[in-house]
């Protein structure tokens, strides 16, 4: 019965002290608090407290005196501790053990999982045996509590965390707690589950939702997209069999950039006087 239990926040009264910490009882079993998690605070004999209830690693329900922000009905963002391939990843919530998040909850593509550092928007679950796993917020969860941005927002930089990886793009909630969304097309590198991002606004929907840019503006991707061609070209010995003539698909597989992109990019080195082409080839001059 206790196991139903843990991910919630409790009522108990102090039974005793033990040399290891406290025994609570609670409405219909009893619960040991650890030294360790009782923190600072003074307890006294029969006194009324409240506690968050979770499995240790021995599947023991034990308190904490720590109230979590993230519990079973509340949602929260918790850092990312620990990647663990073929398991998933562990999140901090506050109390003294780290929480799951299982590889069924992340994104297919290992590189889309977060990385230590990052941070989750999640709340508890429970599983059969009681204990606690973390779950990403679900897109219904995130509509249930959004703010709508202003107009004012469109072409201005804003920083946010990838809360959902999908195929069909990024999805993000800002620090004023505004939903965006970046499309494939607007980005060069997808950003990882929880990963921190700063983008630019490039429309405000009439929802109050944003689609977010992370490519730079067009006259700074031209310069951009023009280096990146000069260092190819001086790692490949000044030379590379690439023109305005070439193939989309080849353009894109070797430099993850548009043929319209390349051209205008190769157009500003040749103004520049910096490339020439002959024959299918580009050189520096």
């Amino acid at each position: 019965m206790s196991a139903l239990k843990t991910g919630t926040v409790q009522k108990v009264t102090v039974l005793k002290k033990i040399t290891e910490g406290f025994i609570l009882a609670g409405s219909d079993t009893s619960y040991k608090l650890p030294n360790e998690n009782n923190g600072d605070h003074v307890i006294e004999i029969d006194q009324t407290i409240d506690v968050f209830l979770y499995q240790d690693r021995n599947g023991e329900v034990i308190a904490t005196r720590t109230i979590p922000d993230i519990r079973l009905d509340a949602f929260g963002w918790a850092e990312v501790t620990e990647v663990v391939p073929h398991l998933g990843v562990f999140v901090h919530i506050g109390i003294e053990k780290d929480i799951l998040v299982s590889k069924d909850s992340l994104p297919m593509i290992s590189r889309v999982w977060p990385s230590q550092g990052d941070w989750l928007f999640v709340s508890l679950e429970r599983d059969k045996k009681g204990r606690l796993l973390a779950e990403p917020i679900t897109e219904h969860e995130v509509q249930n509590d959004l703010l709508a941005a202003p107009t004012s927002l469109l072409n201005e930089w804003t920083t946010g965390r990838v809360y959902r990886a999908t195929k069909a793009g990024s999805f993000i909630l800002t620090e004023e707690g505004y939903r965006g969304f970046i499309h494939p097309t607007e980005r060069k590198q997808e950003p990882r589950l929880g990963e921190t991002i700063e983008g630019r606004v490039i429309a405000v929907k009439e929802d109050g939702t944003i689609n977010i840019s992370l490519l730079p503006l067009k006259q700074e991707k031209q310069l951009e997209d023009a280096e990146q061609l000069v260092a190819y070209l001086e790692k490949h010995g000044g030379s590379m069999s690439f023109d305005d003539k070439s193939d989309p698909e080849d353009i894109r597989e070797a430099f993850n950039m548009s043929k319209a992109s390349f051209k205008r990019a190769l157009g500003k080195l040749m103004k520049e006087d910096r490339v020439r082409q002959n024959e299918g080839k580009t050189m520096l001059k």
